[in-house]
Parts: structure tokens; sequence; C-alpha cells
């Protein structure tokens, strides 16, 4: 019985959304886990003795650029071999199937890029670019590991990490791009996000406000869950490919 309410469910969010000419769906860490993303903290050495909040922080960074650049050295070198999962690879098919649509992630992994989606808001930044402390240049930088202590290229001065810290604001052009298309949208997907961090966490109700009709896929219930029209409980990576139509149904 279970599985006939899913399939119902899937069936009639799968129609709503082809019927959608502007859709947005935002991700969280969820969509990544089936990938294998690691978690901030590892199981031996150095980073058993450290919080991530503590060392993600800016004045980390000034306090010991080289302890934190170690960090994300770590981070990239967990992050290189993965690779995106079919609800990554699903969600850009779905992107050139749809008129208007805008992906918004508050994942750092690139891992949506790399699946083919190309019309992103990184709400965090993304942990393969570097930002010059000095001159303020943004480039992509996939070595690892990076040198303990990374220069600019155009000027020499420190690079860091092109993400947002604790403490620090998000860009609010990223923001301004996201509300608007919150606003528009006629159909938001609310994907592997916990429903807990600000401002992604209210980003599904604003939609919903604004009319959209709003469908979670989570693993388990979230705050929000009771708020919007749809919540489908499962892996995102088999859950989100059946949403997607193949070209042919098109």
């Amino acid at each position: 019985m279970k599985d006939r309410d899913l399939e119902k469910k899937l069936d009639s969010v799968q129609s709503r959304l082809y019927e959608s000419q502007r859709v947005v769906v935002l991700t969280g860490a969820g969509i990544s886990a089936e990938s294998g993303m690691p978690t901030f903290r590892g199981k031996d050495g150095l980073w058993r003795r450290y919080r991530a909040e503590e060392l993600a922080t800016p004045e980390a960074f000034a306090r010991d650029s080289k302890l934190v650049w170690e960090f994300y050295n770590w981070r990239r070198t967990l992050l290189q071999p993965l690779r995106p999962n079919p609800a990554h690879l699903a969600l850009a098919q779905l992107e050139r199937q749809i008129p208007q649509f805008t992906l918004i992630t508050q994942n750092i992994d690139d891992l949506h890029r790399l699946a083919g989606s190309k019309n992103i808001l990184e709400l965090h930044g993304n942990i393969w670019r570097v930002r010059c402390t000095k001159c303020g240049k943004i480039t992509e930088d996939r070595r690892v590991p990076l040198p303990e202590l990374p220069l600019c290229s155009e000027c020499q001065g420190l690079l860091r990490p092109d993400v947002v810290w604790f403490g620090e604001s998000l860009d609010p052009e990223i923001l301004r791009k996201a509300y608007q298309a919150l606003d528009s949208c006629q159909m938001m997907l609310v994907i592997g996000t916990s429903g807990i961090v600000q401002p992604a966490a209210s980003m599904g109700l604003h939609a919903k406000q604004a009319g959209a009709y709003v469908v979670e896929i989570n693993l388990e219930p979230t705050p929000n869950s009771r708020f919007f029209d749809v919540s489908l409980l499962g892996k995102a990576g088999e859950l989100v490919p059946r949403l997607v139509k193949s070209a042919e149904n098109l």
C-alpha cells in the first residue's frame, strides 16, 4: 500500500512539474551524502581536536592561516574522488527540459556543475575556488593539495577558500537572484536539506507564500514538512530520477 501511495504521489508531482514553466530547486547536504560525502570531522589525527566551527571562520584564518588551509586541503582530498549521483544527473536533465530553471544549493562540493547543471546559485560558495584576500580575484583551482599557504598569481596576496565561513554574510547578489527566482516560481523542489540552517531553511516557505507548489524530498521529515504540499520520504538518488521524464517521453 505504501509503494502504491508513493507512486501516486510521484505521478502527481511529475505532472505538476512538467506543467510548470518556472521551477526552483533547493539542495542541501542530503543530496551529496549519496555520493559518499564525508562529514567535517575525520576519524583520526588533527581533526579530532577541532570542530569545523572553530576552523571555518575569518578569525581562525587570521590567527593561523596554515592550520585552516591544512583543514581545507584535507577536505579537498576527501572530496576530489566524488562523482555526481543519479539525483545530481537527473536535476541537470530537468534543467534542460524546463524553460526557466534555477538551482539553489547549500553545498560547496561542485557536484551539480560536474553533473551538467548550469544555472546554479551557490549560497555557501565553492571549495574548488580560491579568493585573494588582497585584490579579491576569484579563480578555480582543483590542485590537491594546494601549497601550505597559496598565493595569488596577480598580486601575491594570500588566498583563502571561496566559501562562506561561520560569522560571514552570504553574497547579497546571490541572495537577490535566489529570492527573485523564489518569488516567481510555480513549483519548488526542496531536496536533502534539514530545514534548520537559515536562510535556506525558510526558502521553501517563502516560495509557498508566493504561490508556488512546494515538494520536499528527504530521508526523514523536517520542521517544514507539514507546511509543504507534498513530502516524499526516501533517497534523492532514487526519487528525483523518477520525477524526470526521459527525452522520448517529453
